[in-house]
């Protein structure tokens, strides 16, 4: 069964995280997304929403403005502070309807505000029809997502020579850090992918080698049109899709 709000993505789904403390709610808008060909994570506060947009980096994030702990308004400003998940597009659906409220979702980084009673083949509607106009914002916004990454590289640099100056009796060996990380020496270059020549979203890099003077550094990128992962090795400059 297909819905009529459904957006082609050849490969794999797109990723909706919902947040609202009302789980019944949660659930009639995971049921008609799935039927979008969406995957659906969910999250009944804005602490829980926010720890789960870091770690799975949806690619959109659909939340109340009411929620425990973090309400949905300071959630968006959290998220659009922070380099890794300042991109995501934060969609409101709220009980919230007078349009003072609505200003201070859109302030807080809200990219679309829909107001309850919002059916949910409304949603998915609205969804497809602003995912597919912002598509040219979004990519901007990953650029700029890629400038920020360079300048953290550029301070991490420098911190790191700092610490090599106090610390001496390190070695290169034990200074150097490895493994998973959004802030690697390299500053990850922009790509596009090499299958229908879209940009590539950067999402995280591997730092490995022997010391920081022989490094290697791998960066992944995803396809937005659903291609897949693809890994760039920084030393020999070479682009390649995995599994």
């Amino acid at each position: 069964m297909t819905s009529s709000g459904a957006i082609a993505r050849p490969h794999e789904p797109y990723v909706a995280l919902l947040v609202d403390r009302d789980k019944d709610t949660r659930h009639m808008y995971a049921e008609y997304l799935k039927l979008g060909n969406w995957r659906v994570d969910e999250a009944s506060d804005g602490r829980e929403a926010l720890a789960k947009a870091i770690a799975l980096h949806p690619d959109v994030i659909i939340t109340e403005t009411r929620l425990p702990g973090i309400d949905g308004i300071t959630l968006c400003g959290l998220l659009r502070r922070d380099v890794a998940t300042n991109a995501i597009p934060v969609i409101f659906v709220t009980g919230d309807a007078f349009p003072a409220d609505v200003e201070r979702a859109m302030a807080a980084g809200g990219d679309l505000v829909l107001t309850k009673p919002c059916l949910p083949e409304q949603l998915l509607t609205r969804l497809a029809v602003w995912l597919e106009a912002s598509r040219p914002m979004r990519t901007k916004a990953a650029a700029g997502r890629f400038d920020a990454l360079d300048r953290l590289a550029r301070a991490d640099e420098v911190l790191s020579r700092s610490v090599d100056t106090v610390q001496r009796h390190l070695t290169l060996k034990n200074a150097h850090r490895r493994g998973h990380t959004i802030n690697p020496p390299s500053a990850p270059p922009t790509l596009v992918c090499p299958l229908c020549d879209r940009p590539l979203m950067y999402r995280r890099s591997h730092v490995g080698g022997v010391s920081s003077k022989h490094s290697e550094q791998w960066d992944y990128f995803d396809c937005e049109a659903g291609c897949g992962t693809f890994q760039y090795r920084t030393r020999t400059r070479k682009l390649r899709k995995v599994p």
